[in-house]
């Protein structure tokens, strides 16, 4: 998962998830969508947005039956297909998309297996085969061929479009209660130019005598604007750090679980909470989870969106999203000790942030925002600083 800064959280010892079939109260703000009283649905999304940083969201719009088919066609690829099968389509250091179970969240590896799959760059799914990877900065998708999983590419893609549509929702709801509208100029962008990409989640029973145990996903923030989370019905295993505790998301059958990401905290300039969250595991039960991460274009600039008529200060210098994307995708893979957060680019820093400078220079490598991300290319460029060697 996207990772963040986990402030003093780290000495918080581990406990295990709590899988139970029977039902739970909600422990974060419950929201209905079905609601046609769109100032208070906003109104409602702010107060979340400014202080748990999650909600779920009922009456989202998304069958009951596209869920199950989509949980169902995880199931199958998950348990149905031997880790070897799965290891022909493995993520690299060339190409963020495929699967994977060996991600570093602040460099300790997670306890789950994982696909991402994401936004072609044309934006048109059918031009995607193995002619044409339709590739972007993120790589291009590993989708397993249909005569190992006949539906899986479709009800994936089929998934995937509701969350889009469900976000750009959230995200006018979010714009409008922050006192902005559709019309504001990232909630455009995101609509038309939003680089997204879904995971899905699979943690296998974790009995591991290692002390401090394993943790399913270490405490992260999301990097992007927001995130939708599909989470299981009988398995609760995702905390979030509110007031000084971790509290656990036990979700509503059938509801979604959203969160706030970094480009929305810096986008309202801090008003809203991206907030510190971490995934448990289990010692006896399977848990499958699908977060989608609605984020901006990749040669978008997030800069606060300030009021006008008030005399507020800018708390963040801009941030390019597909140099925050990058580094943030070299971490999780590899162990080069190179992080990025939004902290980098608070405007009360002493000094300017190396990473300033550095996304500097990868806006001007030719053709980045259509061409897979290679951790080795731009090596030099996390480490030390230099230009791009265009010969890699």
């Amino acid at each position: 998962m996207e990772s963040s800064d986990n402030n003093s959280t780290d000495a918080v010892q581990h406990q295990s998830s709590s899988c139970s079939k029977e039902s739970s109260r909600a422990t974060v703000p419950v929201i209905d969508l079905s609601s046609m009283d769109n100032d208070k649905l906003a109104q409602q999304i702010a107060n979340a947005c400014s202080t748990f940083g999650f909600f779920q969201v009922t009456n989202h719009g998304i069958s009951d039956k596209l869920i199950e088919d989509f949980r169902h066609e995880c199931r199958l690829y998950f348990r149905g297909l031997d880790r070897d099968t799965k290891l022909q389509w493995k993520r690299n250091a060339g190409n963020a998309r495929g699967y994977f179970d060996d991600e570093l969240t602040k460099q300790r590896r997670d306890w789950k297996e994982c696909l991402d799959v994401g936004v072609p760059y044309s934006r048109d799914w059918t031009l995607e085969d193995e002619d044409n990877r339709n590739e972007c900065l993120d790589g291009w998708n590993q989708f397993p061929p249909t005569d190992v999983l006949p539906d899986f590419r479709n009800v994936v893609v089929r998934y995937f479009d509701a969350c889009a549509k469900l976000s750009h929702r959230l995200a006018i709801l979010m714009a409008r209660g922050f006192g902005k509208d559709a019309d504001d100029a990232l909630i455009r962008d995101l609509e038309k130019h939003h680089t997204s990409y879904l995971r899905t989640n699979f943690y296998p029973p974790c009995q591991s005598e290692e002390v401090p145990a394993p943790l399913g996903i270490s405490p992260h923030k999301d990097a992007g604007f927001l995130t939708v989370l599909l989470q299981d019905d009988d398995c609760h295993s995702l905390q979030v750090w509110n007031n000084q505790e971790w509290t656990t998301v036990h979700p509503l059958r059938n509801a979604l679980t959203i969160n706030t990401g970094d480009m929305a905290q810096v986008w309202s300039n801090g008003k809203y909470k991206a907030p510190l969250h971490r995934v448990l595991t289990d010692p006896y039960s399977d848990r499958y989870s699908a977060p989608f991460f609605y984020n901006p274009g990749y040669e978008t600039w997030v800069r606060p969106a300030l009021a006008k008529e008030q005399e507020e200060t800018a708390k963040y210098n801009a941030i390019l999203w597909g140099y925050f994307r990058a580094v943030r995708f070299a971490g999780d893979l590899t162990d080069l000790g190179v992080e990025i957060q939004i902290n980098d680019f608070e405007t009360s820093r002493p000094t300017e942030s190396p990473h300033s400078a550095k996304q500097r220079i990868f806006a001007n490598d030719q053709g980045w925002p259509s061409r897979a991300f290679n951790v080795e290319r731009y090596r030099d460029l996390l480490l030390h600083g230099k230009e791009v060697d265009s010969q890699l």
